[in-house]
């Protein structure tokens, strides 16, 4: 009789471990960004995965998720602005990297706005810590003339920096770095266009990331024009000893990733790498069109998917996935994302709240004792401008300014969605995971009245000063 109780609850245990496993299995759909979502790039770090995305304006956001599927509803927050004339404007190509404790941003951007694309140059931030969320301070430029879509690895001890500059044809090129921020060689041409499929539209080779896995090194990288359906992927294997000799690399004679015409898939490229939770997948993140006349602009998405290894040991990318069917989440994560969040005043800890959880328009927005109500829910949803609205959860209605003053002190309240500025936020990083809400009209932040403590303060708009009382954090609930 003991042995078979024994029996049966093992065969319990490992039932109910069946069904925690299944449990752990997250689904999502492609897009994963929607908005603004060429030229991807996620890390996963500490629980989280991060992604930055090219914005074509002058600032760089992030989105934050302990879930793949949950990025796509995530807040958009600003971690940079361009802050210099030279480096102002149509930034592109964002990737964070952690080296020696802290994260390096590096990114393109131009002078100007209407003839932007001769003055594209390649820039690098570093955080204050190791929060990918920064802050960020401005480190160094890293090229004076014309180079795209920069990335940088280790490879035999060495750290590299690799882009797409112009030669004749677009190219892709590397340097070794003497630390992070600061060049030790000048730019080596490692690949140049040379097959019918680098070449439609234009003989292209840009984007670079590298790949590696076992002792080997691989360089996946976008070929052809950006601006036609025939936009892909292409591998360098490193046979050679010197990264920054052409020779030391290897070309694969056909492509690796690209279009999908029967699941409405065009121009998947610019891609990046990163890895599940537990460290048992490999993942590629990409933009894609899903029209063949769609082109190279803010119509691209993210998408991204689980890819696997030949037997040989090189990289099996396989085909791009429609766009909407599901998929099982990366390996390790938890088994849900949230789609709403509480607002938490950093001074006073207590949450962004309607007045009674009250329904109608003009209702108070205050700050009190964090409940779990759906009063204090919020829809942080992202319009595809960098900006917000923020949709209470138990009412439907979103923040707003009153009267859309534009005066200290004026009031925030919720009411039914006009689709004016006055109603549209950002969310700018601060520094501790905070961040300042900033309305789109006014340029003021919400603020906790005299920075008060007491259940019930209200919230209003002001200056921003750099007190606490001004900001927040943004916890998925």
């Amino acid at each position: 009789m003991a042995r078979r109780l024994l029996t049966l609850l093992a065969a319990l245990v490992f039932l109910l471990g069946l069904g925690q496993s299944s449990a752990s299995a997250a689904s999502f759909t492609n897009p994963v960004k929607a908005q603004k979502g060429a030229d991807p790039w996620i890390s996963y770090h500490n629980g989280n995965y991060y992604m930055v995305t090219t914005s074509w304006t002058d600032v760089i956001t992030m989105r934050k998720s302990t879930t793949l599927a949950g990025l796509a509803t995530a807040p958009s927050v600003e971690v940079w602005k361009g802050d210099a004339a030279n480096r102002c404007c149509n930034i592109w190509a964002p990737e964070i990297h952690f080296i020696d404790g802290r994260w390096y941003l590096y990114y393109v951007a131009g002078q100007n706005v209407s003839d932007y694309n001769p003055t594209q140059r390649t820039h690098v931030l570093e955080s204050a810590g190791s929060d990918p969320m920064g802050p960020y301070t401005y480190r160094n430029q890293l090229n004076s003339a014309w180079m795209l879509d920069p990335t940088v690895a280790t490879i035999n001890g060495s750290l590299y920096l690799f882009g797409s500059a112009s030669g004749g044809t677009q190219n892709l090129v590397a340097a070794r770095m003497s630390n992070p921020y600061t060049l030790a060689t000048g730019l080596s041409t490692i690949s140049t266009p040379t097959n019918a499929w680098e070449t439609s539209g234009g003989s292209v080779n840009e984007g670079p990331e590298i790949l590696q896995r076992g002792g080997r090194t691989y360089l996946i990288y976008s070929a052809s024009g950006c601006w036609t359906p025939d936009y892909k992927l292409g591998q360098l294997t490193l046979t050679g000893s010197n990264p920054l000799s052409a020779s030391s690399w290897t070309k694969k004679s056909t492509p690796v990733f690209q279009r999908n015409d029967s699941a409405g898939v065009y121009g998947p490229g610019h891609n990046g790498f990163f890895t599940s939770p537990d460290g048992t997948e490999n993942w590629i993140v990409y933009h894609a069109n899903d029209a063949a006349s769609e082109g190279c602009d803010n119509g691209r998405t993210t998408r991204a998917q689980k890819f696997t290894w030949n037997s040989d040991g090189t990289p099996n990318l396989g085909t791009p996935a429609r766009l909407g069917a599901s998929m099982t989440g990366p390996s390790g994560e938890p088994a849900s994302a949230s789609t709403t969040y509480t607002l938490t005043n950093r001074n006073s800890g207590k949450c962004l709240d309607v007045t009674g959880g009250s329904t109608a328009d003009g209702a108070n927005v205050q700050q009190w004792t964090c409940s779990g109500g759906n009063n204090q829910k919020w829809r942080l949803e992202d319009l595809g401008d960098d900006t917000h609205r923020l949709v209470n959860a138990a009412t439907g209605k979103v923040l707003d300014t009153e009267n859309c003053s534009s005066a200290d002190g004026a009031d925030l309240r919720q009411w039914s969605w006009l689709n004016n500025t006055c109603q549209r936020f950002r969310f700018l990083a601060t520094d501790g995971g905070y961040v300042r809400i900033v309305n789109q009209a006014t340029g003021k932040v919400a603020d906790a009245t005299n920075c008060g403590t007491t259940d019930g303060t209200d919230v209003r708009q002001w200056s921003w000063l750099g007190n606490t009382c001004q900001q927040w954090r943004l916890n998925p609930v």
